[in-house]
């Protein structure tokens, strides 16, 4: 929510958020956009609060959602990996999803513009990666959900901006997960309860680094760093870095891309199956049906065998490329 808005705004904001009756975030939406003063300045947030009403309206006229509403936070993992973007207001998050997958979240210069996660779709080399927007870390309010979210992502991706503070924004974000029990995997020694602490795989986006003057704040950056965080440097404006951004994603999430291939048939390569690093034949026969996994006794491999179309057992560790001819 804008800083400028009168303070009872975010009063009835962090009460609409904690609502879990459909009736009563209703009202308190209703309530939010009589509160919103109208000026030019925030017609575009109006505008965003009456179509949220009117879809709960809608919902509400429908019959659903009567007694509890599902949590938007709890999103079905699809593709290679459910990776998580956070980071503070107005760093490029929601211009990076609506850029680089099928979804559409609202981009906006004004800050908090961005209430529900919005998951897409990112292609990947030849699959897809589910990169999901989140409403910004901010002190001062938190959703319990959005700290679960994170705690259950494949992959963490924390955005900053390289010409605002990056460092500064860094550790306060760092510092909030923190608060929540959630730390990188680079931090892992500040879990102080491993039962109780969640450690998660994180790595750095520095967005706006669109030129060789960005370059430059971007090394001023890693000089200034005192632990080697993983930077992945982009530009969300000019797709600068994107590529290897990308290819960094999908290395992180440590899935291999695997293709089959039907006996006497060449295989097929328009969709690999997504298996974890160190998955085996195994493994695969599993996920391709139930009774050729009962039925398997050996695979033919072109790939991570000695030579191409060897035969090789269940037990056989599977590479990212590989081709696979199960046999039953």
């Amino acid at each position: 929510m804008p800083t400028n808005l009168p303070p009872e705004c975010a009063k009835i904001e962090e009460a609409y958020r904690e609502a879990r009756d459909l009736g009563e975030k209703i009202r308190l939406l209703e309530e939010l956009i009589a509160c919103i003063p109208k000026h030019k300045g925030t017609d575009h947030l109006r505008a965003d609060l009456r179509r949220r009403l009117s879809k709960l309206q809608d919902q509400s006229a429908s019959g659903k959602g009567k007694t509890r509403i599902v949590s938007p936070y709890h999103i079905d993992r699809e593709g290679a990996g459910q990776v998580v973007l956070i980071g503070p207001p107005n760093v490029g998050k929601s211009a990076l999803v609506a850029t680089f997958t099928n979804s559409n979240p609202e981009v906006s210069p004004s800050p908090f513009s961005t209430w529900e996660p919005t998951p897409g779709m990112m292609p990947v080399y030849d699959t897809q990666v589910q990169l999901i927007d989140t409403p910004p870390l901010n002190p001062d309010y938190v959703e319990r959900d959005l700290m679960d979210l994170i705690r259950r992502a494949d992959l963490v991706l924390l955005m900053v901006d390289v010409q605002a503070d990056p460092l500064g924004q860094l550790e306060e974000s760092l510092d909030l997960l923190k608060e929540y029990r959630i730390v990188p995997d680079l931090r892992r020694d500040e879990a102080e309860d491993p039962y109780r602490w969640a450690v998660v795989p994180l790595l750095v986006v520095v967005n706006k680094v669109d030129d060789e003057e960005a370059d430059i704040l971007l090394e001023i950056m890693q000089e200034l760093m005192e632990e080697p965080w993983p930077l992945l440097p982009i530009s969300v404006e000019t797709g600068r870095g994107i590529d290897a951004f990308k290819t960094a994603v999908f290395e992180a999430l440590g899935v291999v891309r695997v293709y089959s291939k039907p006996p006497g048939q060449p295989p097929d390569m328009s969709v690999p199956f997504v298996l974890r690093q160190g998955a085996t034949v195994e493994e695969l026969a599993g996920r391709v049906h139930k009774e050729i996994l009962e039925r398997l006794t050996a695979a033919r491999v072109w790939g991570s065998a000695e030579h191409d179309g060897q035969m090789v057992g269940r037990d056989h560790v599977l590479q990212d490329g590989d081709i696979v001819e199960l046999r039953t």
